[in-house]
């Protein structure tokens, strides 16, 4: 039996190897993994030429059509998650080649959402890298969050849930999004507003909407000029959601308190990106899904998937 070539991309936390059972394929397929970002398509195209299998995780490696012209002999392309807009489905199919995804348990965004709201009204991080560094004891007095108005910009499976954390901690929530409804908002226990209303009124504003067409560049402009001088902005979502270079000019100009992001444009965010230089600007390096207990789940189902599809079977949970 010939043996197949396995790649696995963009393995950050060098974990998929030890997070799930690979070696009941090692008698069919032999296994690589890289843990840094190709430089660009051509030398993504130049390391795969001869992988049958691809493992990618959701939304870092693109397959546009012509990165699938590159490669003849991939068949099986498996994703975390179940939708990667970085992958180009038609072309898959095209080409003949399956795509498969991977199911969540839970999504730890939300909890990740509220610790950025905690940092950056309570400097956790902050000080406790002021204390290690042996500097003056009490110069931060934080923002109880408590009392205070949190608007969620989408209010479906990860926005309610960010709404029943954020009412643990005693917050008023209100939210808004396009096609949101109040009914949908009185089911969820949450306040109704224009997204007018969310902006002006919020104390901090947190997005949980899909990134689209019709959401990119939803927050701009003249809805951060809306906010508060004392609000804070939190972006979980999707980097694009947000007009980037407007949120710069925001905070450069101190016209908000500060904002939390875990999620960019372009990532890995550059090193010399104006964003790091801010001093009220907290950054993550998008961890929204990364947890080892979710990395478990989507690398052993995509050994599940190779397992199947290797014996001649059906991949679960296919998406082409």
């Amino acid at each position: 039996m010939t043996r197949l070539r396995c790649a696995i991309l963009d393995d950050y936390f060098n974990l998929a190897l030890d997070v799930a059972d690979w070696q009941k394929l090692f008698d069919r397929v032999d296994v690589t993994v890289f843990s840094q970002p190709f430089a660009s398509e051509q030398a993504a195209a130049s390391a795969l030429a001869d992988v049958d299998i691809i493992c990618a995780m959701r939304e870092r490696t693109a397959f546009p059509k012509s990165l699938f012209e590159a490669l003849p002999k991939l068949k099986l392309l498996l994703t975390s998650g179940m939708r990667n807009a970085a992958i180009d489905m038609e072309a898959a199919k095209a080409r003949g080649v399956i795509v498969g995804g991977t199911q969540y348990s839970r999504d730890p965004t939300a909890p990740l959402a509220m610790g950025l709201i905690l940092e950056l009204t309570r400097g956790i991080g902050r000080e406790n890298a002021r204390m290690h560094a042996g500097e003056p004891w009490q110069t931060f007095a934080g923002v109880e969050i408590e009392g205070r108005t949190l608007g969620i910009v989408g209010l479906g499976k990860l926005g309610s849930k960010m709404a029943d954390i954020a009412k643990a901690f005693g917050m008023n929530v209100i939210a808004w999004s396009p096609n949101l409804t109040p009914e949908k908002c009185r089911e969820v226990g949450v306040g109704y507003a224009s997204k007018e209303e969310l902006f002006a009124k919020a104390d901090i504003v947190t997005i949980h909407v899909v990134l689209s067409d019709r959401s990119r560049g939803l927050v701009g402009a003249a809805d951060l000029a809306r906010m508060k001088p004392t609000a804070f902005l939190v972006n979980t979502a999707r980097g694009p959601i947000i007009d980037e270079a407007a949120l710069l000019e925001t905070l450069r100009a101190k016209k908000i308190a500060g904002a939390g992001l875990d999620v960019f444009s372009v990532e890995p965010l550059p090193t010399d990106h104006p964003f790091r230089k801010l001093d009220n600007l907290v950054l993550t390096p998008h961890l929204g899904y990364a947890t080892e207990d979710g990395l478990r789940i989507h690398y052993g189902q995509m050994v599940d998937a190779i397992d199947a599809w290797t014996k001649g079977h059906e991949i679960p949970r296919k998406l082409a």
